[in-house]
């Protein structure tokens, strides 16, 4: 079990989980080191992936804005073989959309043999952004828990290894993160005032997490809590898991299924 994996049935506090890393704390340079050798890792492993064709890896990022996914997946997964990545971004849901259930996309884009799928942002914003902005009653997105569970049960049992990952910063580091943006003209796109009054139900949104990590964490789908205020920790801290997960899934490219003895190229 990693460090950061959360424990089904054991209670998890936000506010007595550190946002920043213990270990490594004062040693970046020797962790960055590791960190590209954990990556380089990454591209063989990806590599023999998407040859041999039979495993599927879900890659789930939730954070609170200016969290940090968008970085992770750039600097993770660069290298990559993108034919063999998916990422998927969930915004506000579109009329056809909301015309189904409020997994219909989701399941539409859960990758398939071979593949990482890599979603930023996901299926708990339906426990999340719905629950604190009150989009839907109680009694909907309560439900959606158990839901959310059988679902992922069932992506686990056909095959589809879930990490699911929650970057935890402190609400100091976010506005950092925020006043950066406004500071550097190359930044201000990623601004939004809708961010600051998301800010200012920081509350609501930690207690929301809370309950979505607890309740959603499982055998088969446990949540990661990454301390993210040091990004060169975060991105190490997630690349480790994310070898070790495709490790054990062993992936090996096919051996021949030809008698190249019979085969002459001119």
């Amino acid at each position: 079990m990693h460090e950061h994996q959360c424990t089904p049935g054991k209670s998890l506090r936000l506010d007595s989980t550190s946002t920043k890393a213990k270990a490594f704390r004062d040693d970046r340079e020797s962790t960055e080191r590791e960190f590209e050798k954990l990556r380089a890792e990454l591209i063989e492993l990806q590599r023999k992936l998407y040859a041999e064709g039979k495993h599927k890896l879900l890659v789930v990022l939730q954070a609170m804005d200016a969290g940090g996914k968008d970085g992770t997946i750039r600097t993770v997964l660069r290298g990559v073989n993108p034919q063999g990545v998916h990422v998927e971004s969930f915004k506000k849901p579109t009329e056809e959309e909301l015309a189904h259930d409020y997994l219909w996309r989701i399941h539409r884009s859960v990758p398939r043999a071979g593949m990482i799928g890599v979603f930023n942002r996901s299926h708990y914003e339906d426990v999340l952004i719905v629950r604190v902005e009150k989009l839907v009653s109680k009694s909907v997105w309560k439900s959606r828990f158990d839901q959310i569970n059988e679902f992922e049960h069932m992506l686990s049992e056909t095959g589809t290894k879930l990490l699911k990952f929650y970057l935890h910063i402190s609400k100091q580091e976010q506005a950092e993160r925020f006043q950066s943006r406004l500071d550097d003209p190359r930044k201000n796109w990623k601004f939004s005032t809708e961010d600051l009054q998301k800010r200012k139900k920081w509350d609501d949104y930690m207690e929301a997490y809370e309950d979505a990590i607890n309740l959603c964490t499982t055998e088969w789908a446990p949540w990661h809590v990454i301390p993210s205020d040091q990004k060169w920790y975060r991105n190490f801290a997630i690349c480790r898991i994310i070898v070790e997960a495709l490790g054990e899934l062993d992936p090996q490219f096919p051996t021949a299924t030809i008698d190249r003895s019979q085969v002459q190229i001119d």
